[in-house]
């Protein structure tokens, strides 16, 4: 994994990381709200010989140096512990008063620290002063000699315990940037691991590898398409708008000597939005005034009746069937230039009648009357009825949704493709996530000219204008021209 992935893998599972962020801070605030607090009281030791001469003195200078290491010890052993007990009378344990002592010899050094945590201040302090004084004691009785009066070694509290102001235990502030770190540290690693183990298809190179065709498409994620399939390509500008411009301009590219005109649009599974992104190819297609039909050939659960308001009982099928005639079934729809085939009755034998000459027939029939023919399919994996469909068919686009579609689904959609012979023309990755804002605005004017809305039209009585004038103002008198429409989008669009 490079550099780039590393960020790719943040980027996408920014909300795992924030997640696992979040509640390990929450845990530290939980663990600091519910810790006890403790107070802390330190004393000083001085350790000390007697000698009379330099080198008496030198030497019980070495002296208290080896047995301020051991005195530590002692300081915190259990006698001493009880002996402290015993004299404040405290409710406690020697263990417990033993877990809460700290003794620290400084190297080269006649000192001894002595800290002591408690939750009151005022039990603290004490417990430091006496548990001094009685070490005191304690060495005076271990370091004198029997029949002497004078011990070899002594020990002065060189610096009492006072109230501390403040406790020492919890750390709020440590305590969340531990919790913060450790929770980055964590998110990050979640995420590495749930890329690793992810196995959906993400990248144009998985889905280029997996299908061995290339990406005529990506559509960005609308939820507006939740609520209506259709896009109104006239006077939209949206990011999902130009998306489906950008696919219809690879279609007539992908066969410049014979474009596909009978084109399947399939997925390996359900919701991968297969017949949004066929309803709109189709809209998109009509928008050049080409005539364009949109077939439903999911014969067991159409959905393109109800996504265009349509009647769904007569179509696909009651044709196959010869229950009724193609001029009959057809259906003309609210926008321009597209005609509907809708599925018909749900027949009791799909796969035989999707397979017979008669469909065959049919779409041979729909090829001669209009530019393309779009037919929105069941999925591939589900049943057969997709790749019987495109064995007929120019040329096939399979769906993937982004992040959605698992590579082992989508390898083996392509390899029912395979088998009838069926040519893909490529992929169409679907609700792709978009960075920013989920649409964007492509209203703009060459030279300066900045248009805030589309660009008026052309009055009845207007004199027709030339070819080139027409294309920089977004409209033509040629009808058949391509050139005059692309010019248009281009005023609105930068691509």
């Amino acid at each position: 994994m490079n550099l780039q992935d590393f960020v790719r893998v943040l980027r996408s599972r920014w909300i795992t990381i924030s997640a696992a962020t979040l509640a390990v801070v929450l845990s530290a605030v939980v663990i600091t709200l519910l810790t006890t607090p403790l107070y802390q009281a330190s004393t000083r030791l001085f350790v000390s010989t007697s000698g009379t001469s330099l080198a008496e003195t030198y030497q019980g200078n070495r002296f208290s140096q080896e047995r301020v290491v051991s005195y530590a010890e002692l300081l915190m052993g259990q006698t001493l512990a009880q002996r402290t007990i015993d004299k404040l009378q405290l409710d406690m344990s020697a263990d417990t008063l033993q877990e809460h002592v700290t003794a620290t010899a400084k190297p080269n050094t006649v000192l001894i620290n002595v800290e002591v945590l408690d939750e009151s201040p005022i039990q603290a302090r004490d417990i430091a002063n006496t548990l001094s004084d009685e070490f005191v004691g304690m060495v005076r009785d271990l370091e004198t000699p029997e029949g002497d009066l004078v011990p070899d070694s002594r020990v002065v509290v060189e610096q009492r315990a006072s109230i501390p102001e403040s406790p020492v235990v919890p750390r709020p502030a440590r305590n969340i940037a531990v919790g913060f770190a450790l929770g980055i540290a964590l998110g990050v690693g979640l995420a590495l691991i749930r890329d690793l183990l992810d196995n959906t298809v993400k990248t144009q190179q998985q889905l280029e590898e997996i299908t061995s065709a290339g990406l005529v498409g990506s559509i960005p994620l609308d939820k507006e398409r939740r609520k209506q399939a259709s896009i109104l390509f006239e006077n939209e500008t949206s990011g999902i708008a130009e998306a489906f411009r950008k696919l219809r301009t690879n279609l007539q590219f992908l066969a410049v000597d014979n474009p596909p005109r009978v084109i399947l649009v399939t997925s390996s599974m359900p919701s991968e939005g297969k017949s949004t992104t066929a309803i709109n190819i189709a809209l998109a297609l009509a928008e050049t005034e080409k005539s364009v039909i949109l077939v439903d050939g999911d014969l067991r659960r159409p959905s393109l009746h109800k996504y265009l308001d349509l009647v769904g009982t007569v179509g696909f099928s009651t044709v196959l069937s010869g229950a009724a005639s193609l001029d009959e079934a057809l259906q003309k729809t609210r926008f321009p230039g597209l005609t509907v085939l809708t599925s018909g009755a749900i027949p009791p034998n799909p796969s035989e009648l999707l397979g017979s000459q008669s469909a065959r027939k049919l779409l041979n029939e729909l090829r001669a009357k209009f530019d393309y023919v779009i037919v929105d399919s069941s999925p591939l994996l589900a049943i057969t009825d997709a790749a019987i469909l495109a064995a007929g068919a120019d040329g096939v686009l399979i769906m993937a949704r982004y992040g959605h579609t698992k590579r082992e689904q989508l390898s083996h959609a392509v390899g029912s493709l395979e088998s009838v012979g069926a040519p893909l023309l490529g992929a169409v990755f679907t609700m792709t996530p978009t960075r920013g804002r989920a649409g964007y605005s492509y209203n703009y004017g060459y030279y300066g000219e900045y248009t805030a809305q589309s660009p008026p039209a052309r009055e009845p009585d207007a004199e027709p204008r030339s070819l080139a004038v027409e294309a920089i103002s977004g409209t033509t008198t040629d009808s058949d021209s391509s050139v005059g429409r692309s010019a248009g989008r281009r005023r609105r669009s930068p691509d």
